[in-house]
């Protein structure tokens, strides 16, 4: 079932929003078709999520402005059609002139691994680039498609067939490995407040060897996932109207200085200021 939903205020914004097919639900997130119509242009600040992203734009440019980018690096505002945005720990702003019309995926980085041939998540570290630089001409081929499709029920149908078949055609060898995986799921389970020795130890691997293949298999080292997953624990935290001092008690940060420190380096700005800007409003249109 498809589910429709329109956003006002700052223009005018629809999100259709359905989960994938069963096959895919453990390392994809619900698909989100959007299209937003602003009429004048708009920016979000998009946090950390520990998630990768593909987005498959028919419709209107994205910019890209903070965070690593390939062809915007030291250039200022990037822009493209269609983006692919690996684990980062820096939140970027992302905006785009009026209009933008699309479909997001949130991938866990696992799945992004198979889905992607095996290639080193390590390289999409804090890197937002052309999806083509990783899945080649299919996704090209595939972005053709979407934007011919009559309706949404028509495009997550397609995006269903095309990835139950990457899954399918993807090599043994381009699977995550069990001790890689684990971790992740150690430190979501932990929601990142797990010193990242007993994750090496539980998966029965050494500290550096975790390291390496965790870095490129997932995208980022443990310990630098770890950190994305206590800022989006204390994300929730503050969101829901805890203070200061409980967040950082319960996401395992050693004070609330230490939040405070930790929320800067990571978004950009003190937690107070975060929330005064308008919190998780900011990012009404996308996800990182």
């Amino acid at each position: 079932m498809v589910r429709h939903r329109v956003c006002t205020g700052g223009g005018r914004c629809e999100w259709f929003i359905k989960a994938p097919d069963a096959r895919l639900r453990a390392g994809i997130g619900p698909y989100r078709g959007f299209h937003a119509r602003a009429g004048v242009p708009q920016d979000r600040l998009v946090l950390p999520s520990g998630r990768v992203s593909l987005l498959i734009g028919f419709g209107g440019e994205l910019r890209v402005g903070g965070g690593g980018t390939t062809a915007g690096a030291g250039a200022g505002t990037a822009r493209h059609t269609s983006v692919v945005s690996g684990l980062h720990t820096r939140a970027r702003v992302l905006g785009h002139g009026g209009e933008l019309h699309g479909v997001e995926l949130a991938l866990a980085p696992w799945a992004a691994y198979r889905l992607f041939g095996g290639a080193s998540l390590a390289e999409l570290g804090d890197v937002l680039t052309d999806p083509e630089d990783v899945l080649g001409a299919r996704c090209r081929t595939l972005g053709a498609r979407l934007a011919e499709a009559p309706g949404w029920a028509e495009r997550f149908a397609l995006l269903d067939e095309t990835l139950l078949a990457w899954t399918a055609d993807a090599a043994p060898a381009h699977t995550v490995a069990p001790a890689v995986l684990e971790a992740w799921r150690l430190l979501h389970q932990a929601q990142g407040h797990m010193r990242i020795r007993e994750v090496a130890d539980r998966t029965g691997w050494s500290l550096r060897h975790l390291e390496s293949r965790f870095r490129e298999q997932i995208g980022l080292t443990p310990k630098r996932l770890a950190r994305v997953l206590r800022l989006r624990r204390a994300v929730g935290e503050l969101t829901a109207g805890r203070g200061p001092a409980h967040t950082a008690a319960v996401c395992g940060f050693f004070d609330q200085s230490h939040l405070g420190r930790e929320f800067n380096a990571l978004t950009g700005m003190p937690p107070g200021r975060w929330l005064a800007a308008g919190g998780t409003a900011n990012a009404a249109w996308i996800t990182g």
